[in-house]
């Protein structure tokens, strides 16, 4: 009798980590003021002016930050895509990719906030909001979490299905 005790937790953490990005998504996508104001304003002036490893600032600067209103609604949607395919377990594997480069992209952009010349810890501690939620990513891909209490798991016997049909053939 198999253990399904680590797929059914792990199926639960994915619920409720696409729930988190459900709600991160929303507020950017429901209300102008994320992309149009408080992205350019707050954010990215943040981020550029003490928070970003020096050659992502400059990126921020020269490409994200003239085109702010673009990139403040995608980071929504990206936000929005990730939260529902892990909330139906739908494409978990792609949004688990995209979920690793939104978390190494905010990584980038805030590894110096707690100022330079200060022990290391405080850097990792201060990504404690990103780097949980990467490794999360990575096990969500690896261990192809939507297949429990997930949509995957349908497509996966399909393919399966139409693969044993094919090779009878």
């Amino acid at each position: 009798m198999a253990n399904h005790a680590p797929a059914k937790t792990l199926a639960a953490v994915r619920i409720a980590t696409g729930i988190f990005f459900l709600f991160f998504g929303e507020y950017k996508l429901a209300d102008p003021v994320f992309a149009r104001t408080s992205f350019p304003q707050q954010w990215l002036k943040e981020f550029i002016s003490q928070g970003a490893l020096s050659f992502y600032a400059a990126f921020l600067q020269k490409v994200v930050l003239p085109h702010h209103v673009f990139f403040g609604y995608a980071v929504g949607a990206v936000e929005t895509f990730i939260g529902i395919s892990l909330v139906l377990g739908l494409w978990v594997r792609a949004a688990s990719i995209l979920g690793v480069l939104h978390m190494i992209n905010l990584t980038l952009a805030t590894w110096w906030e707690p100022g330079h010349n200060v022990p290391t810890w405080r850097y990792f501690g201060n990504e404690l909001d990103h780097l949980p939620l990467l490794f999360l990513f990575l096990i969500f891909f690896t261990a192809k979490a939507g297949r429990t209490w997930g949509l995957d798991a349908v497509l996966h016997r399909r393919q399966r299905l139409k693969s044993n049909f094919l090779a009878r053939r």
